[in-house]
């Protein structure tokens, strides 16, 4: 296993991290996966000794289902030196202040969260989705509290867009607050409008990347075809409706060079989705999933899985995505003064 520094941090985190939106299965998330007790043992256990050291999930994974499995499989134990991360920020309640950043909400939630984890400490807490309500000093304040009360080790932002990301980040300077130092996003061979903004700030911020939903919720995994598009038994079947596809004709084109790459390497095409995020720029790990422990053996597999030049520039000429502005307009004009962060952009579209 490879092990990647998250952002400008000195935490190493696996390239591979255990997703959990799997486990559990109450509510909405049973589309995705009903995985008990047992086979969560299972899973994990195999993934520690595979080396993974980043368990993920979320205080409304199956309403916190989800952090109970995990805290009754750990046991109060860290095995391996294992890291948990954990989000907050979603609806969990009918209440008016059962959502947000406030900084009400933000401790309330991580107390839940470490008593069903059966822990003394998260040492991820990720800020799960926008809130436009709660000033970004109350947010960020809240944390910091919580990271010097020695709750919460390190702090990220997930689906933020760049604005919001670049104000939190200037409200912590400002009030010398502890900053964010990872982001965790939706970024694959399909959805790659993360290049635009987020995949730059990462570099130019030092703020490590976390990539969820890997394989677009098993589209990129090869089971789906223009063919057979939506077996019976998939979160597709059954109503799931994540991520957005605007395309289908490109999304199936992406998935036959992807197919067509995996037949001649003889590995799955979930290994060559995988492995192509993991040739990206900031990404320090990615999160997968799994209804099944051959799924996780598989998908884990992808942290051995070397893509040579002439595989990753046909992944990246079927999937690449247009300039919107301004990138054209500083394509036809600034490519003789790109930094780092311009490159992870502009570098293979000019």
């Amino acid at each position: 296993m490879e092990y990647r520094l998250l952002g400008n941090s000195g935490l190493k985190v696996s390239t591979i991290t255990l997703g959990t939106m799997t486990f559990g299965g109450s509510d909405n998330f049973a589309k995705i996966g009903k995985i008990g007790i047992d086979e969560a043992k299972r899973i994990v256990d195999y993934s520690i000794d595979s080396g993974v050291n980043l368990i993920d999930t979320a205080n409304m994974y199956s309403s916190g289902l989800s952090e109970e499995i995990i805290g009754h499989v750990l046991n109060g134990k860290r095995p391996g030196n294992v890291l948990i991360s954990t989000k907050a920020r979603m609806s969990i309640g009918n209440g008016p202040n059962d959502e947000g950043y406030s900084r009400y909400h933000l401790i309330n939630e991580c107390e839940k969260s470490l008593q069903r984890l059966k822990t003394d400490v998260i040492d991820i807490y990720y800020m799960h989705e926008w809130d436009g309500l709660t000033p970004q000093e109350e947010m960020m304040e809240a944390l910091d509290t919580l990271i010097r009360q020695g709750k919460v080790r390190y702090i990220g932002c997930s689906n933020f867009s760049a604005w919001h990301t670049m104000k939190a980040l200037g409200t912590s300077k400002e009030y010398k607050f502890q900053p964010f130092v990872t982001q965790q996003i939706h970024y694959t061979l399909e959805a790659r409008e993360a290049e635009y903004e987020l995949l730059p700030i990462g570099v130019d911020q030092g703020l490590g990347t976390l990539v969820w939903s890997p394989l677009a919720g098993g589209l990129l995994s090869g089971k789906y075809s223009r063919e057979d598009q939506f077996q019976a038994g998939t979160r597709f079947s059954e109503g799931w409706t994540e991520p957005p596809i605007r395309d289908w004709d490109r999304l199936w084109s992406i998935v036959d060079v992807i197919k067509d790459i995996a037949d001649y390497r003889e590995i799955s095409p979930a290994q060559v989705s995988i492995s192509w995020l993991l040739t990206r720029p900031s990404i320090s790990s990615v999160v997968i999933g799994g209804r099944t422990l051959e799924q996780i053996q598989t998908n884990i597999e992808s942290n051995q899985i070397n893509l040579t030049e002439q595989e990753l520039h046909r992944l990246n000429e079927v999937s690449k995505i247009h300039l919107i502005y301004p990138y054209w307009h500083q394509a036809n004009f600034a490519k003789n003064r790109l930094s780092e962060a311009d490159k992870s952009l502009l570098l293979n579209l000019v």
